[in-house]
């Protein structure tokens, strides 16, 4: 084999070698980056699922407040107040 040969195959073997090893490496980064997606919506679906339980023991203690108390509908249903002096 001459020597340009020999160079030529050199050089491309190194160039195949390494685009193996680059698209290798990247599909690693890719793979990573995908499984921390899935970490990062796994988190959400959490926040999310602890937001609406807080949110539910906040309607039922409203509720539980609201059957609790008497309200009056208007003011005309109290007595008149005594012993006010006048103005």
């Amino acid at each position: 084999m001459s020597r340009a040969s020999k160079l030529t195959l050199a050089g491309t073997s190194l160039f195949a070698v390494g685009t193996v090893i680059m698209v290798h490496f990247q599909q690693k980064m890719e793979k990573e980056a995908m499984h921390q997606g899935v970490v990062r919506d796994m988190e959400q679906q959490r926040i999310k699922k602890e937001r609406q339980l807080d949110f539910d023991m906040q309607k039922a203690l409203e509720e539980e407040y609201k059957r609790g108390q008497t309200v009056r509908e208007t003011t005309e249903e109290l007595p008149p107040a005594k012993n006010l002096p006048d103005r």
